[in-house]
Order: C-alpha cells, then structure tokens, then sequence
C-alpha cells in the first residue's frame, strides 16, 4: 500500500499504518484476560455479573463436554442459535476451545432455514435457546442434529431480574427451564456440571473459527470463512482506532450472531479484558439507563438504534458522559440527528464501514477528524480503491465506482462455494482484492462516501439516483422518523425506466398535519427533479432484518408488483 495514497494525511496519531502480526487464538485470549483479571465483570446481563475466571471456568467445561460426551472434533461445525445472552458467549468460546467452527444463526430463522444451515455446513451438533427448539430438527430429518445442547436464558439472571415484570426482559428470558425428553437433547448447565475438561488448547490461529452465513438476498446464502487469525486482525485494528482498552464498558445490543455485535460486543471487549453490559433484545429506556449506571463508555449500533435512543421522551433526563464513543455503521446517519446529537449532547456518531466478509472493521473516520455521511477512510493494513464495476480499472478522485478491498481481515472465501469466489475476488495490481459490491466515491482528502449498493441504484429516465443519497435529504424535515426510498415503474405514459418512491415513516403528531402532495413538493424543493421523489406512501413502520437493517427489497419487489398491476 502506498504512503502518497491521500488519506494518510489525515492518520489518527499513535496508529501504525500495518496492524500487530498476532500468533494465537481467541479462546487463548480469553485465557490471558481470565488470568489478569479473574474477578472482573466480563459480562454485566441484567444486573447479574460474569467475572472472566467464571467465563474462562465454564467456557472449558462445555467444551470437554463438546468433546467428550458429543464427539466434537476439531473443524467440525457447530450451530449457535440464541438471543444475546451470556450463555450465546460461553457456548462460542466453547466450540472454538473443542477446535471447532462456529455457525452462528439469525435466532428469527424458520425450521427450514437452519435445517438449510445444518445441512450445507455439515454441523451435527447445535447449542440452542430453549425457545427456538421448536424450529430444530433432530435425528435422520432432512438437516437433523445428533445432538443439541439446551440453554434457558432465566439461568443467567439474578434471582431478582427473573421474577421481575421488567419490559425489557421477554417472556422467553424469564421463562423457567423446561425439562428435555428426547435423547438428542442435552442440558446447558448440566453439561457445565459435569466438569470435563478439554484436551489442548490448538494455537494455529489460521484455522477456521467462524461460518457466517450471509443474508441471502441474491439467492441462497453463502458461508462465509473466517479464521482466528482474519478475526482478530479486525479486532486488533479496531480496538487501537477507536482507542478502546481494558477499563472499557461497551453495550453489548447488537445481535450476536451478527458481525456487528459478535464482534464489536462481544469478542472486542473479550480482546481487551474489558467489560460487556449485555442486553437481550433492543429497548431504547433501558439502554439509556444501562448506559448511565453502569458509566458505559462506548457503544457500536446501527443508526436506527441510535435515533430510536435519543428520540425516547426518558433519554433527555438520563446522564452520558462516560460515553466516549458512539459508533457504528451499515447505513448513513441523517444529518439532522447527527447535527443533534452534536448540539444536544456534545456527541459525534463516528461512522464506519465493513462487512461480514472483512469481519466488521474495515474503514472508519479518524476521531477528531469525522466527515458525516462517510465511510471514512482505510485503516491499518487495508487497501481499497474505486473501479470500474465492468474493466475493473481505477478511476479518478470523484467518480463513483465498485469499492474494492484488500486486508488481513477479509475472508479467505466462501464455503465449498467456488463460484461464489470467482464472483467475489479479482486480482488487482497483482494482489487479491475482494469485491464489495457497494458503490463508492473516494474524495480528495482520501475518504469514502458510499452511494448505494451497486444493484440498488435507480434509473431515471437515464439519470443515475442512488437511495441512500435521497434517504439522507429526507431526514431534514421535521417530520420524517424514518424513510426506505425504492424503485417502482415510471407510472407516465409510454417511459421507460424507474420512478423513485419514498416509504416514510411519520413522527408522532404529523399523520394529520401532512399531505403526500406536500410532502413531494418539499422534496422537490430540496434536490434535482430527477432524484426527488414521484410518489410517497406514509406507512406505520418499516420491515427490518435481524440486523436492524431495512429490508428494502422486499418493499421494492412488493411495491413494484402492485405499481405494475395498475
């Protein structure tokens, strides 16, 4: 990577340009944490504290039980399917411990989209929330399990918490242990009692630890590879970044089974010897209060989550100094809840960008030197450029393009998915580069400001609209909580091509006090012609994933079918 590339000018100071060259594990990480710090609060899960020699205790009991009551052998796969809770944490470091690979799985998944995931990665064993069972199959069934490992989430909460009608805890959270018939099925806490322990500790952080499958929404989704090494090169980047270290606290919300919360929740803090407030599902007061008691001094969510936060009527009383950092990414942050929460509360939501593919951290803007709605620049180690979707040529400072990378955290490719590969990776300047898909702009001063996702970008009567652009200018009316902007038919006579549509989402008190009509014409007072909205549909809510990303091809393949029917 070259020292003229631009963005080095702007180098946060202390960062070496290439990343540490680290020689271990992630389960011998949570070994080294364990040891300096035995007593210290490794997980905080509604009030009830996990100290790092218990993590470290358990961790080892489940995995000799992994190995020697249910035969898992090193690069064997195993399924994780649950919510955010401590148990999801000790069954990850488990599996990686016994040798294994884990699977993690989307817990709102049907019974025959992990039966899809047993099957394409040959797990035959899972650790699953006593909930989700239901969707699990067992035995010679078309994606069975020989044996799954049953958690209760109620185990980890203090006896005060699971008989509390607390909002925040789901019935599924408080719920008593139930008791488990079938052969196949093996107790969580019983199999810790048994108090095996595992053989040797494996140290080839080149071997595989993690399948993470992605969402799918080009086909079937495809497992992506990573090892211990390509995890911990992310880790290891990010913690120096965002100047993160061992009296950090992080609020662990973001779902685990994602990159974003696997990584920025769970296995950073683990990284660091720091402490993790955990939370089982998303809610906007309760994270406000966790974040003030507990002096929680970063948090990584999407801009979603984010908004939801400041926008609930109790956070205006609640007390956020200790927050350091505000970070995330997956979507621009609207400009006008940036601008808020600088004025209001002094913070600056530093966007970043990365993907399941480069094992979430990637690029990010410097602190101190943040530009909004960007991607920030490259960070330790990585090398993306701008080209052309088709030639594959760079292109200029300015032009929008296919962003491509090069770094020690990519995947080294799909699984047994060679296809997948070829699609994906490209040789560039005689290095292997990773094609992300997304369409970027890089300006002068070297940062990347993405446009769209090269197949989400709309035609207008041969003008280029990108969704994310216009979503951004909606945000600047006042009455706008969220907005998905798609593409549907021209609806005029004999054209050709798209119109754009916006989905909004109303602020409490406007449902009567704006027209659509009106609504467009602001629009239209706000960007070109072409990019402003033709039509707009107020609707009460918006479909998301499990990610909290909006599921704009859904509403694009919806909306459109009912556009052509008229």
């Amino acid at each position: 990577m070259s020292a003229e590339r631009p963005h080095f000018r702007f180098w946060p100071a202390g960062v070496p340009h290439m990343p540490p060259m680290l020689h271990e594990t992630l389960p011998a990480r949570l070994s080294a944490a364990a040891e300096r710090h035995p007593d210290k609060a490794a997980i905080v899960f509604s009030e009830a504290a996990t100290t790092y020699g218990q993590l470290l205790a358990r961790t080892n009991a489940l995995a000799g039980y992994l190995q020697h009551r249910l035969g898992v052998a090193p690069g064997d796969r195993v399924l994780l399917v649950s919510q955010n809770c401590p148990q999801w944490v000790v069954a990850f470091q488990a599996v990686l411990r016994a040798g294994a690979v884990v699977v993690p799985v989307n817990p709102m998944s049907k019974a025959g989209e992990i039966a899809f995931h047993a099957a394409d990665s040959g797990a035959r064993v899972a650790l699953v929330a006593q909930e989700l069972l239901p969707q699990v199959a067992l035995g010679d069934r078309p994606g069975g399990l020989d044996a799954v490992v049953v958690h209760a989430y109620v185990d980890a909460l203090s006896p005060a918490a699971a008989q509390a009608g607390d909002d925040a805890l789901p019935p599924a959270v408080r719920a008593p242990r139930q008791p488990l018939a079938d052969p196949h099925l093996h107790e969580f806490e019983a199999a810790i009692a048994a108090g095996l322990s595992p053989g040797p500790m494996a140290d080839d952080p080149d071997a595989l630890a993690l399948l993470a499958y992605t969402s799918g929404t080009t086909g079937r989704p495809k497992g992506c590879q990573h090892t211990h090494a390509t995890l911990q090169a992310s880790l290891a980047t990010s913690a120096v970044w965002k100047r993160l270290h061992a009296g950090s606290v992080v609020l662990t919300v973001a779902p685990l089974f994602h990159m974003l919360g696997l990584q920025n929740g769970m296995n950073l803090p683990i990284f660091l010897g720091a402490t993790a407030v955990m939370m089982p599902r998303w809610h906007a007061a309760t994270a406000a209060a966790l974040i003030e008691r507990h002096r929680v001094s970063a948090w990584s969510a999407p801009p979603a989550m984010v908004m939801d936060l400041f926008a609930d009527p109790g956070t205006a009383a609640r007390e956020f100094s200790s927050l350091a950092l505000l970070s995330g990414g997956g979507a621009a942050m609207p400009e006008a809840v940036a601008t808020l929460l600088q004025q209001r509360y002094g913070l600056t939501y530093e966007e970043a960008y990365g993907l399941t593919e480069t094992a979430s951290f990637l690029h990010a803007n410097p602190p101190g030197r943040c530009k909004r709605q960007c991607l920030g620049i490259p960070t330790q180690g990585v090398d993306s450029r701008i080209v052309d979707p088709l030639t594959l040529t760079e292109l200029p400072v300015g032009e929008v393009g296919e962003l491509i990378t090069h770094a020690p955290q990519v995947t080294p490719g799909y699984w047994h998915n060679p296809d997948a590969d070829r699609a994906a990776f490209v040789t560039f300047e005689g290095r292997r580069y990773f094609r992300t898909g997304d369409l970027a702009v890089m300006d002068e001063d070297g940062y990347f400001f993405l446009k769209d996702r090269l197949k989400r970008m709309i035609n207008v009567s041969g003008y280029k609209v990108w969704p994310a652009e216009v979503e951004s200018a909606l945000y600047a009316h006042p009455a706008v909580q969220e907005a998905c902007v798609i593409a549907v038919p021209d609806p005029r006579e004999g054209r050709q091509g798209d119109a754009v549509k916006a989905l909004v989402v109303l602020k409490a008190g406007w449902r009567n006090e704006l027209s659509p009509e009106a609504f467009v014409a602001w629009c239209r007072e706000q960007m070109a012609v072409y990019k402003a909205p033709r039509s707009v549909e107020f609707v009460d809510s918006l479909p998301r994933s499990g990610t909290g990303k909006v599921l704009w091809r859904e509403l694009q393949e919806s909306h459109r079918s009912e556009e052509s029917r008229r």
